[in-house]
This record gives C-alpha cells, sequence and structure tokens, in this order.
C-alpha cells in the first residue's frame, strides 16, 4: 500500500478509510479524501496502538490497518482465554471463531498456539466503489474466516493482477458464477462476494439463506465464484489504476470519443471486450464488430486478434475446462434481463431453470440481441457443453450503475443465484 498523508487522495486514501471505519477511529464519509477527520483517526489510530501519532500512514500503519479490510485477526492463545472470552474482547461470536477455528478444541485450547479471530462487522464492503486490491483484501478475509471456503488463482491479468476465483460446497453439482467481465459493471463484484459472505455466514449458523437450508445446499452443490474476472479495466473505471496502466488506457480511449471515459471503458487494458472473446462463431462477431467500427483496441466492442487472445479470458475458458461445470452464471448489468441461449441450441432444462430465475428476481427471460449474440462466455459454454448457461443483466440504468441501487439489485439476485445453485 502506498504511503498516504494529508491532502492525498485515491483508493489507497479509500481503503484506509474503510479500515478506520470499521475500527472505529473514523466517523466521516468513505471519500477517498485524506483530509482533517481522516488525519485526526489515523492519529487516533497510531496512538492506540503506540505508533509516533505524525498522522501519515506508511508501512507500519498499513500493517496494521490491514486487519480490519481482511476482517479478522490472529492471535497467540494466553492461559485463561476461551472462545467466550475472545469473542467479548473483540465484539465478534463464539461460533464465529469455531468457524474460522476447525482445528481448535474450544475445551482443550493450547496456550502458544494461533487463533483466528474474525471481527465483528461483514468482510465484503456494498457502499464504496471496488478495486483489485479490495477484492484482494475482501478474498483473503473470507478464506481467513471461513475455512472451508478455498480460494484459487485462475491466472493473471495482464497488469499481472490474480484473477481470483472461491469455492464453497462438496455437491456433485457445480455451478459456477462470475462476474464483472466488464470494467463499467463492477457492482457486480460486491453482489456476488455478498451472496457468497451470506451463504456462508447461514452455513456457519445453522440456517437459511433465501429460504433454502445452507447445509442442505453445501452438501448438494459445489460454488464456485469469480467475482472480477477483469480487475485492470475495473481499476481504471474506479480510479484505481496506475499513472502507467490509466495512461495506456487513455490513449485507447482518445480515438473514441464518443465514449465517455473512464465511465464508459468496459474492456481490459489492452482494449479487448473480454466478453467478445470466446470461441463461439467468434469470426461472426468480429465481422458485426468491424463494421460498427470497433475494428482496433477499444474502450469497448473489440474482439480481440484472435478468440482466447485476451489473457483473462483465457483464464476463464480454461478454468471452466478444468472443473466441467454443470451450469454457468455470468453476471453483467443492466436491464433486468436473463439470457439463456445461443443461436438456436436450448439446454435441456435451459428453460425451465432460467423462467424460475426470472420468477423469484422480477427479471425477464428474453433472448440476446442479434449485434451482441455471439463470442461471449455463456455462448461458448452452451455451444461447446449443451449444459445450462446464463449471462444475467443485472439492475436498470446506465453503466456504471450507481451504489444507491445495491439494495434493490441485492434484493432481485439473492433469490436466483439460490435458484441457479438449485438447478
Amino acid at each position: 500500500m502506498e504511503t498516504v498523508r494529508y491532502g492525498s487522495s485515491g483508493n489507497s486514501v479509500l481503503l484506509l478509510q474503510l479500515a478506520l471505519k470499521r475500527e472505529g477511529s473514523y466517523t466521516g464519509d468513505l471519500d477517498g479524501v485524506f483530509g482533517t477527520r481522516t488525519l485526526n483517526a489515523v492519529r487516533r489510530f497510531q496512538s492506540a496502538r503506540g505508533f509516533v501519532p505524525d498522522g501519515v500512514a506508511g508501512p507500519k500503519t498499513w500493517s496494521a490497518a490491514e486487519t480490519y479490510l481482511k476482517g479478522a485477526i490472529k492471535q497467540r492463545l494466553r492461559s485463561g482465554d476461551t472462545f467466550y472470552r475472545l469473542a467479548k474482547r473483540y465484539g465478534t461470536s463464539v461460533e464465529a471463531i469455531v468457524a474460522a477455528n476447525p482445528g481448535l478444541d474450544p475445551a482443550d485450547l493450547p496456550i502458544g498456539g494461533d487463533v483466528v479471530i474474525p471481527l465483528g462487522f461483514k468482510i465484503v464492503p456494498t457502499d464504496i466503489p471496488y478495486s483489485s486490491q479490495l477484492v484482494d483484501f475482501t478474498v483473503t478475509g473470507m478464506v481467513e474466516r471461513f475455512p472451508f471456503i478455498n480460494s484459487e488463482i485462475m491466472g493473471y491479468s495482464v497488469d499481472g493482477k490474480p484473477l481470483y476465483a472461491l469455492k464453497m460446497g462438496k455437491g456433485r453439482r457445480k455451478v459456477f458464477i462470475n462476474a464483472a467481465h466488464h470494467a463499467n459493471e463492477w457492482i457486480t463484484t460486491p453482489l456476488v462476494l455478498d451472496f457468497l459472505e451470506s451463504y456462508a455466514n447461514a452455513y456457519v449458523n445453522l440456517s437459511t439463506i433465501e429460504g433454502r437450508s445452507a447445509a442442505a445446499l453445501f452438501s448438494d452443490v459445489t460454488l464456485y465464484v469469480a467475482p472480477m474476472v477483469n480487475p485492470d479495466g475495473v481499476d481504471i473505471v474506479n480510479g484505481a489504476a496506475s499513472r502507467r496502466a490509466f495512461a495506456r488506457a487513455l490513449a485507447i480511449a482518445e480515438d473514441f470519443p464518443d465514449i465517455p471515459f473512464p465511465s464508459g471503458w468496459k474492456a481490459n487494458i489492452e482494449g479487448v471486450d473480454l466478453n467478445l472473446n470466446y470461441p463461439a462463431d467468434w469470426e461472426t462477431a468480429r465481422k458485426i464488430k468491424f463494421a460498427q467500427g470497433y475494428s482496433k483496441p477499444a474502450p469497448r466492442d473489440y474482439v480481440g486478434t484472435e478468440p482466447l487472445s485476451a489473457r483473462e479470458a483465457n483464464a476463464v475458458h480454461a478454468f471452466t475446462r478444468k472443473y466441467d461445470f454443470d451450469m454457468t452464471v455470468s453476471y453483467h448489468t443492466q436491464g433486468g434481463e436473463i439470457y439463456w441461449k445461443f443461436q438456436n441450441i436450448e439446454p435441456e432444462g435451459a428453460r425451465q431453470i432460467g423462467e424460475a430465475m426470472a420468477q423469484v428476481s422480477g427479471y425477464e427471460l428474453a433472448e440476446v440481441p442479434y449485434e451482441s449474440s455471439f463470442a461471449g462466455y455463456k455462448d461458448w459454454f452452451i455451444l461447446d457443453y449443451e449444459r445450462p448457461g446464463y449471462t444475467v443483466e443485472a439492475g436498470r440504468g446506465r453503466n456504471p450503475l450507481p451504489l444507491f441501487q445495491y439494495d434493490e439489485i441485492r434484493r432481485d439476485n439473492f433469490p436466483l443465484m439460490v435458484e441457479a445453485m438449485e438447478g
């Protein structure tokens, strides 16, 4: 993390404010501006830990603050420690500590051993713009808090950022949910992470999610979630990219002045639209998009030099080959629609599942407009596997959708995802 101080602004300040707000030192807005309130909060945070209260968030301050981005703390067990006392001390629950430490016997805690303590707040924030760094912290915290969730790196973006996938459950049915193929559709990232955290909490608490037993879902389904397929692009849209990366994207965008920058950016950092880079009649997509003027790297709609030429699309393709999913759901925005088939291919059971997802979400089961109906991930999955695959266009409005829509999007799509898992 970069050192930030009074007068700084941007994504690092935003993450610092989030950490300090969770810790309790900061009570202002999460606006990414290092002003007087943030300065005073940093000084309070530093003083409480015996640091020099200079108000500058450098390596030592960041090391302490990152605990509140991951949402869990690891400490050595001392004489007299019990899960109950630890839960009371850190404002969490005994159940959360038990879940995070499956190898520890609460009745026989080893003095000097390590214990992971989930802190008393949600890991997944849903009220701030996302970045690849925030996903890094969230994934790390999710795995620490819920050891029954495994993380895997599918590959790396053009800029070297990990493409995470999270796995939960042990059932024979395998469902893959992915989000943020398109950069300015990043609101789908907190959506799928929030769903996974809610599902994990329901499992820990022997409860339900959207009226379904979390334990039964865990037993019947193996769920895979790729929260951010296009981290480089998301960082460009949300002001979290490096200067070099931003300049690279800007140089591409300048040839397309009618597309607002960076809010209109959908592509990866090389100007390839990832959801037009899969081997499903890619040549037809190329013909259509070239005719529309997207014959070179662009903020959107450029299909690349060949199928899977984009590193991120190639990684998702290989990940799908590796796990041989029974069903996939790709999250995009916007329109309140569910696309369910590819050309004339209608996988067995796909319409029935799609109708059930449409009913619980209030979305419309629809067919993709012709000019957008080739070379997408859903298209390739249906073409190659002849199994149900869906593109969900969540929310309504103009991309990027504003965060005040999040609660409505969550309300519509949590039951949709549960329905998808049940198939």
